[in-house]
């Protein structure tokens, strides 16, 4: 397995993470037994870095990663390292109410993470979403007394604009920001990228196939589950869906010229951005996983990349990444 490491100042990770989100919620039903299957696979590529939230699924994920480390092989079990978001507020029912940044809500999540995990420290810990009420400084300075105390090993940060990565990076070491990443989605790349690099700061970078609408595996016609989010996601919507399956048709006939995946060159592209950028793969069962490893073996020249550009330019995208009401939680995108 090919690595990377998280900035000047995290962790050396493989150079591929698994997204585990999705095991538990927000993209419709997941079968347990697959997922279980799925991170164990992982983990025997030599994917590290297993990423997750402490309200996705309501402490499902955590759990589910709990009981995957358990019966995992004990050198898998040694290496894996665990990124987990905190902050998001919700209801019974599976609504987001806002976020929670303050001190010692920070602490109090830490505490639950780490019993659902099994684990006495966690890797990287993150606020999912800007707190609007409480300072970065003061959630990041929680962060850094966990780190100080030995719960947590590394700070990161989670969808955050470039001043505020400064406010941040300001009060303690920050390994990494995960942001949303993809070749229709490139806004980091005007400020929030440098900044990030001027300041030593890796990235993880989510949503590299824009779950899944640029994997080459979602059609115009698939019908989504009443409980997967993307049916209320402005880019899967009506003309933008179809404008936005025209990019892929476009991106297919690259692949198809080199012999390999949609899937596969669309995180080959993300991975060719730099040595500082580890993507994050939401596979939910091996076949997918393994589709993903693949792009570890796809070299983009010059020409390739070129070919990418005029297939898919930047802004090319039909539809914001987020509802409107999502979108106003993004301190990356003000």
């Amino acid at each position: 397995m090919q690595t990377r490491t998280l900035g000047t100042t995290g962790p050396q990770t493989s150079a591929l993470g698994l997204g585990c989100m999705g095991m538990s919620a927000l993209y419709g039903d997941s079968d347990r037994s697959e997922s279980l299957a799925t991170v164990h696979a992982a983990l025997d590529a030599g994917i590290t870095l297993l990423d997750t939230g402490d309200f996705y699924g309501m402490g499902h994920n955590e759990l589910l990663i709990n009981e995957a480390l358990r019966t995992a092989p004990a050198a898998a079990r040694e290496k894996a390292q665990i990124s987990v978001k905190f902050g998001a507020l919700r209801t019974v029912e599976g609504g987001f109410t806002g976020y929670d940044g303050r001190p010692n809500a920070v602490k109090n999540f830490a505490a639950y993470s780490l019993q659902r995990l099994g684990t006495d420290h966690i890797d990287i810990y993150r606020i999912a979403r800007v707190d609007p009420d409480v300072p970065i400084e003061e959630t990041v300075g929680a962060i850094a007394e966990l780190v100080e105390a030995g719960h947590v090993r590394h700070i990161g940060l989670s969808e955050v604009g470039a001043q505020t990565l400064r406010r941040a990076a300001a009060v303690a070491p920050i390994s990494d920001l995960q942001i949303e990443y993809s070749l229709i989605s490139r806004g980091i790349e005007e400020a929030i990228l440098p900044t990030a690099r001027e300041l030593g700061i890796g990235i993880t970078a989510y949503g590299v196939l824009s779950r899944g609408l640029i994997s080459g595996h979602f059609t115009r016609d698939r019908k989504l589950a009443a409980n997967d989010f993307r049916g209320m996601s402005p880019r899967f919507q009506g003309e933008n869906l179809d404008r936005n399956l025209d990019l892929v048709d476009a991106l297919r006939k690259i692949a198809d010229q080199k012999g390999v995946s949609v899937a596969q060159t669309a995180i080959a592209w993300v991975l060719s951005r730099g040595t500082d950028i580890v993507p994050l793969v939401g596979a939910r069962r091996r076949d997918r996983l393994t589709e993903a490893l693949g792009a570890l073996d796809l070299t983009l020249d010059a020409d390739d990349l070129t070919a990418i550009e005029h297939a898919v330019p930047p802004g090319a995208a039909a539809g914001d990444r987020y509802p409107t009401e999502q979108m106003a939680h993004l301190d990356s995108e003000h």
